[in-house]
């Protein structure tokens, strides 16, 4: 069975904290190859940069979204994080 189908076949089994916990996951681990690559591997550097920023631009779309069940708090504080994580990366980035 290859790689693909067995991703698929999860994707079809797991449940929304399953997928959430993945994304978290496959997001942490590019972001923690990419500090070891050496400066000559900006691509590679700025596709784990967008990769997290992504994920962390559909958490804010979705507690901005109407009808998000979270407390307006939390859902003020992931927004918070979501633009510290696009200023850090922009940061990242010009470095």
């Amino acid at each position: 069975m290859s790689i693909q189908a067995y991703q698929n076949a999860a994707k079809k089994t797991e449940g929304p904290r399953q997928t959430e916990y993945r994304a978290f996951a496959v997001a942490t681990r590019g972001l923690i190859d990419a500090s070891s690559l050496p400066d000559s591997e900006v691509g590679r550097r700025a596709e784990a940069l967008a990769m997290n920023r992504r994920l962390w631009s559909l958490l804010a779309s979705d507690c901005a979204a109407d009808g998000n069940s979270l407390a307006p708090g939390l859902r003020a504080q992931i927004i918070s994080l979501a633009m510290f994580v696009d200023r850090h990366s922009s940061a990242v980035m010009r470095r």
